[in-house]
C-alpha cells in the first residue's frame, strides 16, 4: 500500500500546480491514499470550502490543515461538515472541526491524524498528549495511521517521530516549507520526514513575495506578504510505502517537482 502526501499548498500558484500534476503523480505512482495539507491555499492564509472541494476532485483523499486553519472565515461555515478535513487536533476543546479522520481506500480503513507544534507558535495543548489518545483512537479500528505534525522547531518534529515510532504509519512534518533531506524509516517502522515542503512559488521565500519578505528582515516593520501572481512554480511531496496488514513503513521517498528537480528522489 502507497500513500502520497503533497506539502502545504500556496496560494493560486499551489492550487494550480495540484491541478495539473496530483493527477500526473497519483497515474505514475498509483497510491491508495492521498493526502493534501491545504492551510495556506486561500491566498496564502487558510482554505475556503471551494479550494477544500476542489483538491477532492483533483484526487485528494483528505486535506489537512495548521496554525493558519482559522485565518479564512469560511471554514467556520462549513468545517463541521467536511468529512475529509482535519485541523490540529490539539487546539483546545470546543473547537470547530476535527483532529483526525478515516478513510476506506480498497478495503483497508486508514487514519489520518493532523497534530500541531508549541515551539515558536501558539501555546495551545500538549500534541504528544494529544497524539497519544487519537493513536490510541485509531488502533482500535486500524494499523495504518498517518500524522501530519505540522511544526516550526526540528527537534520538536524529531521527537514526535521518536514518540510515536512503532506506533504510527509515518509522521511526516509540515510548516516549514522546506523539504529537507532526513527522510528515513525509525527503527520500529515508522516513516519519518522532518517536512516534506511546499507547493506553490518557487523564486519566492516560503510562497511569499522575497521583496516584502526581506524589506521586513531590513527595517522590522510590519510588511504583509502577499503570494506571487506568477513565475515559477514548484510541488513538493512524499510517498510511503507500507505493509497494509500491520501498518509498518517499508520505504519514503521524497518528491520535489521544479525547474531543478522531476519526480521522485530515490
Amino acid at each position: 500500500m502507497k500513500i502520497l502526501f503533497v506539502g502545504d499548498v500556496v496560494g493560486s500558484p499551489g492550487r494550480e500546480m495540484i491541478s495539473e500534476y496530483l493527477p500526473k503523480l497519483k497515474s505514475k505512482y498509483r497510491p491508495e491514499l492521498t493526502i493534501v495539507n491545504g492551510e495556506n491555499a486561500a491566498a496564502g492564509r487558510g482554505i475556503t470550502e471551494k479550494i477544500y472541494r476542489q483538491f477532492l476532485n483533483d484526487g485528494a483523499n483528505v486535506v489537512t490543515l495548521g496554525n493558519h486553519s482559522w485565518d479564512n472565515k469560511d471554514v467556520f461555515e462549513f468545517i463541521d461538515d467536511a468529512k475529509q478535513l482535519v485541523r490540529p487536533g490539539n487546539f483546545p476543546e470546543g473547537t470547530p472541526g476535527k483532529g483526525i479522520t478515516f478513510v476506506k481506500v480498497e478495503g483497508i480503513e486508514a487514519a489520518i491524524i493532523n497534530l500541531q507544534g508549541r515551539t515558536f507558535l501558539p501555546a495551545i495543548d500538549c500534541p504528544f498528549k494529544k497524539a497519544e489518545e487519537l493513536v490510541a483512537k485509531a488502533k482500535s479500528r486500524t494499523n495504518v495511521i498517518f500524522v501530519d505534525f505540522h511544526a516550526e522547531a526540528t527537534s520538536e518534529k524529531q521527537a514526535m517521530g521518536w514518540f510515536l515510532d512503532g506506533k504510527v504509519t509515518a509522521v511526516v512534518g509540515t510548516h516549514t516549507h522546506v523539504q529537507t533531506a532526513d527522510r528515513r524509516i525509525l527503527p520500529n517502522g515508522t516513516a519519518y520526514l522532518t517536512d516534506v515542503g511546499m507547493t506553490g512559488p518557487y523564486d519566492g521565500i516560503l510562497g511569499m513575495e522575497r521583496g516584502a519578505v526581506i524589506k521586513r528582515f531590513q527595517t522590522s516593520l510590519p510588511i504583509r506578504f502577499e503570494v506571487p501572481k506568477s513565475g515559477r512554480t514548484q510541488l513538493s511531496a512524499c510517498l510511503v510505502d507500507l505493509d497494509r496488514k500491520s501498518g509498518k513503513a517499508k520505504k519514503i521517498e521524497t518528491i520535489l517537482i521544479n525547474d531543478d528537480h522531476l519526480f521522485i528522489s530515490e
